[in-house]
């Protein structure tokens, strides 16, 4: 399910459109609790095991810590340097980076685990986009970054349920 909105929010009485702002979300059911699927998540050193969308991430998983994240980008490396926002065990794992500097392209990325059962989540890999050029970038990489979440999150299933 793909969500690509424009988002309107209401302010003291006031309305002000945020007019950049946009998400993509994609999600997959594991079947594994949700401290299996949180414990592999935030095993970074690992990520080049079993990730090939983020296919490389240093740092830890604690609110203020900045993270070197390498993403496989149609074929071109990124690096990224995001800073963790939330890092709630067993429940989501959020993270704000930038390109250049803030206000030209901002994501806010997230990984979301909803426990459906003892052995059974929802894991959702989404991230909002805003900043000045955010629509005209967002062209130009939504299908491959589509793509990236969605190879992500099977990549991580099969991790997670395979250990």
């Amino acid at each position: 399910m793909a969500v690509f909105t424009t988002t309107t929010f209401l302010t003291f009485g006031f309305m002000a459109e945020t007019k950049d702002l946009k998400t993509l979300e994609r999600s997959i059911i594991i079947n594994a609790s949700a401290d299996k699927v949180w414990r592999t998540l935030i095993d970074f050193e690992n990520w080049e095991n079993w990730n090939s969308f983020i296919i490389k991430s240093e740092g830890k998983a604690e609110v203020g810590s900045t993270l070197r994240n390498t993403f496989d980008n149609d074929g071109k490396e990124m690096i990224f340097k995001p800073k963790v926002l939330k890092a709630e065990p067993n429940r989501e794992l959020v993270w704000k980076g930038q390109l250049f500097i803030p206000g030209i392209f901002d994501g806010t990325h997230g990984f979301r685990i909803e426990e459906l059962g003892p052995n059974q989540v929802r894991f959702v890999n989404y991230e909002s986009f805003k900043g000045l050029f955010s629509g005209m970038i967002l062209k130009k990489i939504y299908d491959d970054t589509a793509s990236g979440f969605e190879r992500m999150n099977q990549e991580l299933k099969t991790q997670v349920e395979q250990s």
